[in-house]
């Protein structure tokens, strides 16, 4: 039995204009509105639609005389007059009653419409306004002169203003005040103060001479200047507007001499700068005025405050744009009204100014979830039919890794895609930001190349020291910046490539074989076997590696990093260790005397040199001195350092801390928006120049940077060009290719997992990439690197990333409120190849960086490791474990996976991580390139733990699985839908009294014209 109160079923609710308002379960049915805006949004993208800037001004009294005085304005997010500290409120998000979007409604349905106007000048626009008005019947013929008067009043801007500016002004205004004024403007005063004389004064003298209204017509249209002014042209909000914005001007007011309200919707044929109308020299293109009678001031300001926000609204702009006829924009309307969401009065306070949001959804995307809206494809619950909310958007890695099928296609592909860009490749690096990027990575690089060439000497008993690890990073890189595919990738030495040497060092000792022979070859085979992978598309396989395979290569490089730079200050314990035994009392009795070998017992090694040093004073000499030439130090301080341990944390920390503080600073509420960017982008100079300077002031002997000052070989019997034959069996020539199988392996998968890392869609990357050139360069490097006896390089993946991030570009002229937009990377060649030529030419700046103590480039270190770890999700699910549900923060995954198989999801993650992390620290590091292959393997068998949905959603997809469901999906029809799983169409909000109509029940018939 059904509900009288409810219509018939079948029957759809609607409103007098025909939409329909709810419709049963089933029946997907299009309304006229959403049917305008496709056909208006999505059939007509030939042109971008240009940012708007909207500024409303109300009619106000000042000094005796009428003029329209700013109140709000609008780029993305409201900025309103604060009257009585005469200034700009801080950006918000605009607050809207229901009340006051039903009025504009109203407003539109009644009121003039005047689409591509043809205007010149501000005079004639309005008066063409009116008479379109006067014609249609919306205003009586005697108003025309009267509104036209009103409408040409002058525009007082909020604008800030010097000193003597200000109070030259408050001389004008007391002058103002004189009785001095035109009969017209009195009037008008007079009017706008509400007496009841003033309209049928204004009636007497309108009648009594028509040249005095031409006069005073003509003194109207002078108030308001026909050129931007001065103040206007040196705006500096202008920096705020987008280059291609145009204004959007509304007008609001109240006059007595209007007995019902003036309402008026216009767009320009051609946006027209129109004078002093803007506060800023933008051209307008819309115009929106609503005058009334006395008594509705607040509702009209709430009127133009709904329409300036409208304006502002990406998806009602396209709409203002492109709308053909005043039902077009009632659609508009409409919509908005269907996106609104109603906050309970009793439940928040009004007064409350809403920060603007840091992400807000795009236009695209508004559009495209209209049409699937619309059309009743969308998801309205988690688990209900469709797979657009089903599934995230798939992780997809370009056609650079598309399988060509031809020997070398890839490689053909590379080339033909990155030889158009080579020549911007160098001149877009000509920008202020490359110079940080340049000095942050070169630094860097070169404590890498410090760090892992000094471990390489205690490997490989200084067959390959530091001065090979400089030449060899200086060589590589730069030839790669130069011809590489993806020139923001940087090499470097690497943990597991420092790993087989040292194993491979020790194997060729305890086997009598020639180290750096069989290493020579190793290398020939490795290059080789590269090439094969790259003229048979081998990197074809990258797309098996999902983010799981991802995270935990990445993390564990990332530790490696963390880990090194805290290994290095732990050692600061052992050799500068703190005085714990000191005793301030006892300071009287610390001292340390230098004593004659005759003073102390010796022994017959000793004997010669005591003859030679019998004249020698030994109490100046210094401890140093003394312990050289045999003397005894004796005394309590002899063994007293200063607390150097303490000294070098000190710098450790405070260079990391101050580079993360002095990276978030962009964030922060202080200064300019340029110097907080630039104080950003110079973090590390800066904490690097700090550091140093306090390293300087208090002079304590702390460890500095030791950079060869020679160029030769770090081991005397060695040359710069390696022989092939003559020390090792002929057979190891063959055999070394075993173990450059595991090498190769190590390369492929660090230099395409770091690729892949760099060439993420996050980075909007524009010019294209180049795994197969990539690879085939490092194969050449290989060669080249071994020949020489310089170290192997291969892609650094946090080092790579840290490139990433310096030369990050965000949009300048940002709306207030409105977090800066990621614009993408500046992708060229001039940074990488800067910091590898410097890096070459370090050895003749070993003066100047002598003075660079090694704790503050530990700390660079450690930076670099934690600033790789803040986009891995990895790291933000482990944290997860700690947090309460109630505290966690609101993740995608976290909404549609449950939250025990993010955990079990996370565990596996970890336990790779912990595995990869035993064996690189232990003798089985000879196999860990094959481990790395086994995350593939750990991947495919995540398959059968987990659902489809829920590896959508925490990993991605493997390509084969992609592909099933794409064929699933395409061999269902269209039409079919699992029995009672049909879902509902979405509940539209009711726009004005429903009035529920007796249709037919057959859907397909047509709707009748209420």
């Amino acid at each position: 039995m059904e509900d009288p109160g409810l219509p018939p079923t079948g029957t759809p609710i609607r409103a007098p204009t025909g939409t329909p308002l709810w419709t049963p379960p089933g029946s997907q049915r299009v309304s006229p509105a959403a049917e305008r805006l496709l056909h208006i949004l999505l059939d007509d993208d030939s042109r971008p639609t240009p940012t708007i800037f909207t500024e409303m001004d109300t009619l106000q009294s000042e000094g005796g005389e009428l003029e329209w005085k700013e109140t709000a304005r609008w780029v993305k997010f409201e900025e309103k007059v604060e009257e009585g500290a005469d200034r700009w409120s801080k950006p918000h998000v605009s607050t809207l009653t229901l009340h006051s979007l039903m009025e504009l409604r109203t407003c539109l349905q009644t009121g003039g419409i005047v689409l591509d106007l043809e205007g010149d000048g501000l005079p004639q626009i309005v008066e063409e306004i009116v008479d379109r008005q006067v014609s249609d019947g919306l205003v009586a013929p005697d108003l025309k002169e009267q509104i036209i008067f009103v409408l040409l009043r002058k525009h007082r801007h909020q604008t800030r203003k010097p000193i003597h500016q200000s109070l030259a002004g408050i001389g004008k205004s007391s002058s103002a005040s004189a009785p001095t004024r035109s009969p017209q403007v009195n009037l008008s005063h007079s009017s706008a103060s509400g007496t009841h004389h003033s309209t049928e004064d204004l009636h007497c003298r309108q009648a009594s001479s028509l040249s005095r209204q031409h006069l005073a017509q003509s003194r109207s249209m002078n108030d308001i200047s026909d050129t931007p002014s001065t103040d206007q042209m040196k705006n500096k909000f202008m920096k705020k507007i987008p280059r291609d914005a145009e204004a959007s001007n509304i007008l609001v007011g109240e006059v007595d001499f209007l007995s019902k309200p003036f309402v008026s919707f216009v767009r320009l044929a051609q946006a027209t700068t129109l004078g002093g109308l803007t506060e800023v020299p933008v051209p307008t293109r819309f115009l929106f005025i609503l005058l009334g009678p006395h008594g509705k001031t607040k509702s009209y300001n709430e009127i133009g405050r709904a329409i300036a926000t409208l304006m502002v609204d990406d998806l009602f702009s396209d709409v203002a744009y492109k709308a053909r006829d005043r039902e077009d924009l009632i659609a508009g309307v409409d919509e908005f009204l269907d996106e609104v969401i109603v906050l309970p009065p009793g439940e928040w306070d009004p007064k409350i100014r809403i920060e603007p949001p840091k992400k807000v959804t795009s236009a695209e995307m508004r559009k495209s979830v209209l049409n699937l809206n619309e059309l009743g494809q969308m998801n309205v619950s988690a688990g209900a039919g469709g797979e657009d909310e089903e599934f995230p958007a798939p992780h997809e890695l370009g056609e650079e890794l598309q399988f060509t099928g031809r020997f070398g296609g890839g490689l053909w592909l590379d080339i033909k895609r990155k030889v158009p860009w080579f020549c911007s490749d160098i001149y877009d690096g000509f920008h202020i930001q490359s110079i940080s990027a340049v000095l942050f990575i070169y630094l860097g690089c070169i404590t890498n190349a410090i760090t892992f060439g000094g471990l390489l000497g205690d490997a490989t008993d200084n067959y390959q020291g530091v001065m090979e690890s400089f030449l060899g990073t200086a060589l590589a890189g730069t030839v790669f910046c130069v011809f590489g595919g993806q020139p923001l990738i940087i090499l470097s030495s690497t943990g597991p490539i420092l790993i087989f040497e040292k194993l491979l060092y020790e194997f060729s000792k305890s086997n009598q074989i020639d180290y750096m022979e069989l290493r020579l070859w190793i290398g020939l085979h490795s290059c080789l076997q590269c090439f094969v992978l790259v003229l048979s598309d081998a990197s074809y396989i990258i797309k098996y590696m999902t983010r799981f395979t991802e995270e935990g290569f990445s993390s564990l490089i990332s530790f490696i990093f963390i880990s090194d730079a805290i290994k290095k200050m732990v050692g600061a314990w052992k050799y500068y260790p703190i005085n714990r035994g000191f005793k301030p009392d006892s300071a009287t009795s610390y001292r340390c005397d230098c004593l004659a070998p005759d003073q102390a017992p010796l022994g017959d090694e000793n004997m010669t040199l005591l003859f030679n040093l019998t004249g020698l004073d030994w109490s100046q000499l210094g401890k140093k001195e003394c312990v050289r030439l045999g003397g005894l130090l004796v005394g309590g301080s002899c063994k007293y350092v200063p607390d150097l341990a303490l000294m070098s944390f000190i710098l450790f920390f405070g260079t990391f801390s101050t580079t993360v503080a002095l990276k978030k600073f962009k964030f922060s509420r202080y200064f300019p928006t340029k110097l907080r960017s630039l104080v950003s982008d110079f973090s590390i100079m800066i904490s690097i120049l700090v550091f140093c300077g306090l390293d300087l002031l208090l002079e304590l002997d702390t460890p500095k940077l030791l950079v060869p000052t020679e160029i030769k070989p770090t081991r005397p019997d060695r040359g710069w060009l390696v022989s092939p034959f003559g020390k090792n069996p002929w057979w190891w020539y063959l055999l070394s290719s075993v173990p450059a199988l595991l090498v190769t392996i190590l390369i492929f998968m660090d230099q395409q997992i770091s690729a892949v890392i760099v060439n993420r869609k996050e980075n909007k990357l524009k010019k294209g990439c180049g795994y197969h050139l990539d690879l085939f360069w490092v194969g050449v490097l290989m060669a080249v690197c071994s020949l020489l006896g310089l170290p192997w390089y291969v892609a650094a993946t946090v080092i790579s990333v840290a490139h990433i991030d310096s030369l990050r570009m965000e949009s300048e002229s940002s709306a207030p409120g409105e977090q800066p937009q990621f614009l993408g990377v500046r992708e060229q060649r001039l940074t990488g190849i800067l910091v590898f030529v410097l890096t070459g030419l370090s050895i003749f700046l070993a003066p100047v960086l002598q003075y660079i103590p090694m704790p503050v480039l530990y700390g660079v270190f450690l930076y670099m490791g934690v600033a790789s770890l803040s986009g891995i999700q990895l790291w933000e699910r482990t944290k997860l474990y700690l947090m309460p549900p109630k505290h966690q923060p609101d993740f995608p995954f976290l909404r549609h996976v449950p939250l025990r198989r993010v955990h079990l999801f996370t565990l596996v993650q970890i336990l790779c991580l912990v595995v990869l992390w035993v064996l690189k620290s232990t003798v089985l590091a000879i196999i860990f390139p094959v481990m790395i292959l086994g995350l593939l393997v750990v991947r495919k068998l995540l398959d059968f733990m987990f659902s489809q949905h829920d590896l959508a959603w925490l990993d991605d997809i493997l390509p084969e699985k992609d592909k099933k469901k794409k064929e699933k999906k395409k061999a269902e029809p269209e039409s079919d839908e699992e029995p009672g799983s049909s879902a509902p169409s979405p509940v539209k909000i009711p726009m004005e009294a429903l009035e529920p109509l007796p249709l037919p029940r057959c859907p397909s018939h047509s709707q009748p014209n209420l």
